[in-house]
This record gives structure tokens, C-alpha cells and sequence, in this order.
């Protein structure tokens, strides 16, 4: 495995910048997850560390070694893409064995074998090996995809949203997976999601990316505690953070030039009052926990509430709030 550095990355395609100013550096055996929405820049940062598109400014480098001008192929890094990209002709193990068959490589048959066995235990599809990839499940053949990326051991992984296509029990299994295996082989890795979950479940670093750059990176804690601003505090947090005009509510003590208050469930104190500051609108059962939807005047707040709160809809309640996030007129985060 290697470091990789990026050094002030900037890519447009026409009129529209993907990628401006990036500089990141992902540290040898980390975990780095690239969060933000569509159009944010995420994929097309992994495909100019990959060699398939070319930066019109700036410097990559991978284990020291810059790669400006260098092919896909000798870069030394192995690409999940979204969509399984499995041959569909082949078997298990065929797919698996296949980037070690490259002539630049010259394995032995024996060798070969051994890795690919290794590998196919290792994303637990060892039993599946003799089948065709068309007749296995769509985690079976993400796990086949994953597998022939980490059968290669390059200096780096990229994977672009790969688990977004399977339905929620399987992105579960399959994060836990993919860290299990990370965490083994101590591999550098770059993974690029909209999903904050992923983010926040496997990340040793978050990136947050907007409109192409890159906003903030630290720890998954950082960046949820400690957002630079709107934009990253509006990125993780379930429910999401509810944003509220200074004044709106009591219990803090604005800095000057605040304008919007951040407040997550953590940040909000409920007790039963009549007539209280606010309304139960809505209660959404999630059985471990319950969303309120609360009105305060003319405004909504969603926070989480224990199952077992005797409140219902309609109650009055009074709302205060504990340490929240500030922010000024530009939505940076004030302290």
C-alpha cells in the first residue's frame, strides 16, 4: 500500500468545474470516505487519481511517485465501480483470476490459485467459486467485484459508491464487510458515497466536497461535532440538523453576527409544559425511537425522542436549547 497526495487538483469539463483547488492526502493503510451530493465532484476526483481523466492543474502522486502523464495501468490502483462490471461469461473464479492472467504480471498457475482462493474466503464467496457471475445475487456479485479489486493488492483501492445499488440489508452487511477486510490487509483506500452512514460507519477521515471543492476533512466525530459550515453540518446527522433563526428559541448565548442556529437532537431539551413555546405536529414510530416534528410558530423541528416519552400529537411542550452551533450571514460556523 502507498500514500497517495493530491496537490491542488483542478479539472473542468466545458464551462462546468468538477474538481477546483483539491489538496488531499490519503496516509498509507487509511480509510478515507468523499461525502457530498451529485454533481459534487466525488467521482471525478477518483478518476484523475486513476489516470482516466487528466487535470488541467495540479499534482498527483502515488507512493512518491508523480503520475502526471502516466497510463491507467501502471498507476498501481484497482477501481470498484458502482455498477458490478463482472464478465458475465466467466465463473467466480474466473472473474476473480483474471487481472492476475495480465501479461504484465507473469504469475504462476499455482500462485494464482492460491490468491484467488485467499480472496474468494476472504469476501466470504469461496462456496460460489464454479458459478457463473450471472447466477449469483446482486451482493454476491459486489462481493465478486470487491474481490477482484483486492486479489490485485495495488497502492491503492478506489471505489465509486459500490454498495448504493443493494437494498439496505446488504449495504449494512457489506460495510462491515469492507471495513473487516480493510482493517486485514491494511489497505489505502478512497471511497466516495452520498450516503452518510458509509461515511460515518467506515472512515478514519471524511472529506465533505462541494461544488468541487473540498470543504473540511477530519474525523467522523470532527466533522459531525465540529462542522466548518451550513453546508458540512447539513451533511451528516439523522434527522438532519434543523436550522433556526437566532432568537426563535431560549437557552443559548449567541455570539455577535449570528444569524442561523444549528441544533441537532442533542442540542434540544423537551419537558412537558402548558402552555409552552412549542407543538407535537407529528410522531413518526421507528420502533427503537421516535421522530417528533415540532412547530414552533411558524417553524419545524424534527428531533429524535425515546419510544416511551408520554407525549402525543397536539401536546404543548416547552423547547430549549443546550450548546447549539452558530453560524453567520454566510453560513460559517461561528465559536
Amino acid at each position: 500500500m502507498a500514500e497517495v497526495t493530491l496537490a491542488g487538483i483542478s479539472k473542468t469539463f466545458g464551462q462546468t468545474g468538477a474538481v477546483d483547488n483539491v489538496s488531499l492526502t490519503i496516509r498509507d493503510g487509511e480509510f478515507v470516505v468523499l461525502l457530498g451530493p451529485t454533481g459534487a465532484g466525488k467521482t471525478t476526483t477518483l478518476r484523475l487519481i486513476a489516470g482516466l481523466e487528466a487535470p488541467d492543474a495540479g499534482r498527483i502522486t502515488i507512493a512518491g511517485r508523480d503520475v502526471a502523464g502516466a497510463a491507467p495501468a501502471t498507476r498501481d490502483v484497482a477501481f470498484v465501480f458502482q455498477q458490478y462490471s463482472l464478465y458475465p461469461h466467466l465463473t467466480v473464479y474466473e472473474n476473480l483470476a483474471f487481472p492476475l492472467r495480465s501479461p504484465a504480471r507473469r504469475l504462476h498457475d499455482a500462485e494464482i490459485d492460491a490468491r484467488v482462493r485467499e480472496v474468494a474466503k476472504m469476501v466470504r464467496i469461496d462456496h460460489k467459486l464454479q458459478n457463473r457471475s450471472t447466477r449469483l445475487s446482486g451482493g454476491e456479485m459486489q462481493r465478486v467485484a470487491i474481490g477482484r479489486a483486492l486479489v490485485r493488492k495495488p497502492a491503492i483501492y478506489l471505489m465509486d459508491e459500490p454498495l448504493s445499488s443493494l437494498d439496505a440489508k446488504l449495504r449494512a452487511e457489506l460495510r462491515l464487510e469492507l471495513k473487516r477486510i480493510q482493517n486485514e490487509l491494511g489497505a489505502t483506500l478512497l471511497y466516495v458515497t452520498h450516503d452518510q452512514v458509509e461515511a460515518m460507519t467506515m472512515a478514519d477521515r471524511i472529506g465533505i466536497l462541494a461544488e468541487g471543492k473540498l470543504v473540511q476533512i477530519g474525523s467522523p466525530r470532527e466533522i459531525y461535532s465540529n462542522p466548518a459550515n451550513l453546508h458540512v453540518a447539513a451533511r451528516l446527522g439523522q434527522p438532519h440538523i434543523n436550522l433556526l433563526p437566532q432568537g426563535l428559541l431560549p437557552g443559548c448565548n449567541a455570539p455577535a453576527g449570528t444569524k442561523t442556529i444549528g441544533a441537532r437532537t442533542e442540542h434540544l431539551e423537551i419537558s412537558a409544559s402548558t402552555p409552552g413555546n412549542a407543538e407535537i405536529d407529528w410522531i413518526e414510530h421507528l420502533g427503537d425511537q421516535n421522530h417528533l416534528h415540532i412547530k414552533v410558530g411558524e417553524h419545524k423541528l424534527v428531533t429524535l425522542a425515546d419510544p416511551y416519552l408520554a407525549i402525543q400529537r397536539g401536546d404543548r411542550i416547552d423547547l430549549k436549547l443546550r450548546n447549539p452551533l452558530y453560524f453567520d450571514a454566510g453560513g460559517q460556523r461561528l465559536t
